[in-house]
């Protein structure tokens, strides 16, 4: 390990990442391992998670495509240092800003080496399969002077968290995100943490009734879609007045039906649970008598097939685990209420989610939503779309982390803003030094303020 951190360390002191033409060609070999090895990731993602080839295109490989050509058709513009206006109280002056590197950072590894960084990648061991895929292939695409892959589990994790880094770059769960800011304080290393937590979708019927078949496609989408449920910005619960609750959840099953079938677990649309461990978590969620008392729609487990049937509650128990911890699979709780603006207080009695989803046509209850709640983002009459839209920041806010990535944002977030100011020898405000008087003060004072007229009647005496 440590062998490697020192060809990266030296591979960034010597210049060798800072060029556009390095990061354009790691950005465009990227690209080609992406084209060139397509199929071996839709096989890699299959084995770990039993993912369909859309889905894996839809939720990850398109995505990384379209972030990387983005990327690189904008390097020159997010590399060029921006000028900024400098008060004419410095003339003659010229300030920019520059966008300077880390020397080590993680994932995502399209903002790093578009920031012009050494980096190491450490992918979840909970994908073995496609884990493996990386540590073979990226060495043959990418710089490997400059980026490492290193594979392995909770071991390894610690034994990274002991160097210095200068950036970390975290995803995952909100208890391993403390272990990593913790590590990271030890060298008072800056972190970025995209964790998760309870996403929370308000369906207020009374203004999307007409577009109820819409809404409940968007819902299941949202909950089932990604990986059958294991993503942290799918929805956790739906929050709906009492009365609208029946109806919500025969259009849930309506479409569940019409996108997995009858029996669901013969479906190739829907991901299966990425180890027995979580399988064995998540059922347990549904052990409580009381949880269990509350399904209304599926529920069946098959640990050997690593598949849980998606499966729909009404009104469990808010004490329960299933309500208090992130479900992260694909089990569905729906929450009444008596009127549908108390989810505003129902949603800020809990941890600030990554992502709070409302379907709504009513802009009153959206500007309450929007100014009465705290959440990484907030997405009307849709799920998941935030993520896919590289012009707008991903991230988390509390415990759900903080921080964002996409697009420039990824740039930035691996980038130092250092600033630049360059002074000429022709003008000397001679109040800026001491011996002290009153003239100097009221100088200072009227700079401050850039009263350039009031200045101007100073230095000519008029001004007392």
């Amino acid at each position: 390990m440590e062998a490697n951190l020192e060809v990266l360390r030296e591979s960034f002191k010597n210049g060798r990442t800072r060029s556009y033409e390095w990061r354009k060609k790691q950005l465009s070999s990227l690209i080609q391992l992406i084209h060139d090895k397509e199929n071996t990731i839709f096989e890699a993602l299959y084995q770990d998670l039993g993912k369909h080839p859309v889905e894996i295109f839809r939720d990850e490989v398109g995505i990384v495509l379209k972030s990387a050509n983005d990327a690189l058709s904008s390097l020159h513009k997010w590399m060029a240092p921006k000028k900024k206006p400098v008060p004419l109280l410095f003339f003659p002056a010229k300030g920019e800003v520059l966008s300077e590197p880390f020397a080590l950072s993680l994932d995502p590894l399209i903002g790093a080496i578009s920031a012009g960084n050494t980096a190491v990648l450490k992918p979840s061991e909970y994908a073995p399969v496609f884990s493996s895929f990386l540590v073979a292939t990226l060495p043959l695409y990418l710089d490997n002077k400059a980026i490492k892959v290193v594979e392995g589990g909770a071991d390894v994790c610690e034994q990274l968290l002991q160097y210095k880094w200068d950036k970390i770059f975290f995803t995952g769960s909100p208890k391993v995100g403390r272990i990593v800011m913790s590590a990271a304080a030890k060298h008072l290393t800056p972190v970025t943490l995209e964790l998760g937590g309870k996403c929370p979708a308000i369906f207020d019927y009374s203004s999307v009734h007409s577009n109820m078949k819409v809404a409940a496609k968007r819902i299941v989408g949202g909950k089932w879609g990604p990986c059958a449920g294991q993503a942290c910005i799918g929805i956790d619960y739906v929050l709906v007045e009492d009365k609208f609750a029946s109806e919500l959840i025969d259009s849930l099953k309506r479409i569940l039906k019409k996108f997995y079938g009858e029996n669901s677990k013969n479906s190739t649309s829907i991901a299966r649970i990425v180890n027995e461990k979580n399988v064995e978590r998540i059922s347990n969620l549904l052990k409580d008598p009381k949880v269990a008392a509350s399904i209304v729609h599926g529920g069946s487990v098959d640990k050997e097939k690593l598949f849980i049937e998606p499966t729909i509650l009404l009104n469990p128990p808010l004490d329960t685990d299933i309500m208090t911890e992130e479900i992260f699979g694909p089990l569905l709780p729906i929450i009444t209420l008596n009127k549908i603006e108390e989810s505003i207080e129902f949603i800020n009695a809990r941890p600030k989610p990554l992502a709070l989803y409302a379907f709504t046509e009513d802009e009153t209850l959206k500007k309450r939503i929007l100014y009465k709640t705290s959440s990484g983002s907030v997405t009307f009459n849709d799920t998941m779309v935030q993520f896919v839209c590289d012009s707008l920041p991903f991230g988390g806010v509390g415990q759900s982390g903080f921080g964002s990535y996409h697009g420039k944002y990824s740039f930035d977030t691996f980038s130092h803003e250092k600033a630049v100011m360059q002074r000429s020898f022709l003008i000397e405000l001679e109040p800026r030094y001491p011996p002290w008087n009153d003239f100097k003060l009221k100088f200072i004072r009227l700079a401050y303020r850039y009263d350039y007229f009031g200045l101007a009647l100073l230095l000519l005496g008029l001004k007392k």
